[in-house]
């Protein structure tokens, strides 16, 4: 097998498991001799290749331990294709050494290929997803988004946005107002009703496929707050929307779950205030995690991103009072959130 770089030793690993009996057997082809190349990278420890041999393609993924584990992909990924999502199925794994050979559900992600033309019917089909992994939601069966994981996560961005990027040591007037504004929002998300949560439901993750869409990245699921992943769906890390394009579709996502007998609040008022206030508690997650990345990890490139996350953040604190404190916070340490903007729709 052709290797992309000759003195990466997991590469030089994968190669190896990837040239034994069992792989062929498996495959029901030889992979050893096939193409190797990058087929995405993350934010996280994780590397995807894709493999083109003499009977089409497959993807091999490399999770090195310990900073990563694939048990919970492979057992998400049957949990999901259990209640008819699409996601890759598993021909082979070696969960020691961290390797998994999965279906290639596509090379175009929605991030691709989504624009205002193509938004609606790209958009309803993920909506049709969430809602069958919602439907299939059971208590005790993935661990809790609860109150702890809510405020590890939320407290990375102070950690890592304010104090390691910003290099900015908060006074305790300031840490008062952050802590109050936290505390009010984590109540609020664990105010609502609990269903399965892949955590990060966004266009990158998703996959222009057949049947539409591919679903990954989603071996870091809880079973917690309902708004969670409509919040991720429309006010994503990589693209923006215009407000009544989100508001349209977190509308429409609403009836078809009411429908469906899922336990979002009457009121459609009610949810829209849910999903806001759970999608300030991931931006200002994610915000530490794109500073993080880049300190920690060596990967700046989540950086050019946060100017989008503070607006997000801005737009909701300005919206109700009890979250204003944290928007003249973000005055304060002149946190700009500046985004060009071009036809309902910024990259």
């Amino acid at each position: 097998m052709k290797s992309i770089e000759a003195e990466d030793l997991r590469l030089r690993e994968l190669s190896d498991w990837l040239a034994t009996d069992d792989i062929k057997s498996a495959v029901g082809a030889s992979v050893a001799e096939g193409q190797l190349a990058p087929a995405s990278a993350d934010a996280s420890f994780r590397r995807y290749f894709r493999i083109t041999h003499d009977r089409g393609t497959i993807i091999a993924m490399d999770a090195p331990p310990p900073q990563e584990d694939c048990r919970p992909f492979v057992r998400i990924s049957r949990m999901m294709a259990e209640a008819g999502l699409n996601t890759p199925t598993v021909f082979a794994q070696n969960l020691e050494r961290g390797f998994l050979l999965l279906t290639d559900l596509g090379r175009e992600t929605y991030l691709d290929v989504i624009n205002v033309g193509n938004v609606s019917p790209l958009m309803r089909d993920a909506t049709d997803s969430l809602l069958k992994w919602q439907l299939a939601s059971k208590p005790d069966t993935l661990p809790a988004y609860d109150e702890a994981v809510l405020r590890r996560e939320i407290s990375l961005f102070p950690d890592w946005y304010v104090a390691k990027h910003l290099q900015i040591e908060l006074t305790q007037q300031q840490r008062e107002i952050m802590e109050s504004v936290f505390s009010t929002v984590i109540a609020s998300n664990l105010a609502q009703q609990r269903v399965y949560v892949h955590r990060d439901f966004m266009p990158r993750n998703l996959m222009a496929s057949t049947p539409n869409p591919g679903v990954l990245d989603f071996q870091d699921a809880l079973y917690g707050p309902i708004s969670y992943d409509i919040a991720c769906l429309w006010r994503d890390a990589f693209v923006s929307w215009e407000e009544e394009v989100i508001l349209d579709g977190t509308v429409r996502y609403w009836e078809k779950a009411k429908h469906a007998g899922l336990p979002v609040p009457h009121d459609f008022g009610d949810f829209y205030r849910d999903v806001e206030w759970m999608a300030l508690q991931r931006h200002l997650k994610v915000m530490g995690i794109f500073a993080r990345i880049n300190y920690r990890d060596g990967k700046p490139r989540y950086l050019t991103d946060t100017p989008r996350f503070a607006r997000y953040i801005r737009r909701c604190c300005e919206r109700y009072s009890q979250l204003f404190p944290l928007a003249r916070l973000f005055d304060q340490l002149k946190i700009e959130d500046g985004l060009v903007r071009t036809s309902g729709v910024s990259f």
